[in-house]
């Protein structure tokens, strides 16, 4: 197998190279934090998380035994640590699943009202649907929506990464993104097929 930067990197970091570990924290440090951002719901239990994911990675680094992708195992970790987070967070709380500011797109089936500038404050209660829809949903099937549509890892990159079969992963996605639009068709910012015109005209109640 031909090695990559990256595999000469990893291997430098196992021996205790602290700028090889330094160079994999800068190129992984914003996907980690993003991912426990929308695990946790706020900036300070973020970079906590983010803060374990790279102690733990520090620390078991030299056991990787390179089987699989640095990111796969990177991934792997920084689940588990969301996870625990988790655990140890009442169940009942809101998680918040993304800022308006942050940038980020869900890769969701939603009414497109980039060109409708009056339009501007349905979209951002649209947002709002979204990020709370997202919050309902089961660990499980946040997780691999967030990794897909945030982080947008392939599918088999996360079926490596939570140790899935690749079919799973796919259907914990569709199942994900139905209850999302379930939830935006109740609240009205996203149409049912064949309702659209009727809902839209405002004829029917």
């Amino acid at each position: 197998m031909a090695f990559t930067s990256e595999t000469i990197v990893v291997r430098r970091a196992k021996q205790g190279d602290q700028d090889a570990f330094e160079t994999l924290l800068t190129r992984y440090e914003k996907r980690v934090y993003s991912l426990a951002y929308h695990y946790a719901g706020n900036e300070q239990d973020a970079m906590d998380i983010s803060q374990e994911v790279f102690l733990r990675v520090y620390r078991f680094l030299p056991q990787f035994n390179e089987e699989s992708q640095f990111s796969t195992w990177l991934y792997r970790v920084t689940s588990n640590v969301c996870k625990d987070y988790l655990r140890k967070r009442n169940a009942r709380a809101a998680v918040s699943l993304g800022g308006e500011e942050d940038g980020e797109e869900y890769l969701i089936e939603a009414p497109d009202l980039r060109y409708n500038p009056e339009d501007a404050l349905e979209q951002k209660e649209m947002r709002r649907e979204i990020r709370e829809g997202l919050a309902q949903l089961t660990p499980d099937h946040r997780e691999v929506l967030v990794m897909r549509d945030v982080l947008g890892l392939t599918y088999g990159e996360i079926a490596s990464s939570l140790d899935l079969e690749e079919g799973t992963v796919k259907s914990r996605i569709a199942r994900a993104r139905e209850k999302l639009r379930q939830k935006l068709v109740e609240t009205g910012n996203f149409f049912a097929p064949g309702k659209s015109n009727k809902q839209k005209g405002g004829a029917k109640k």
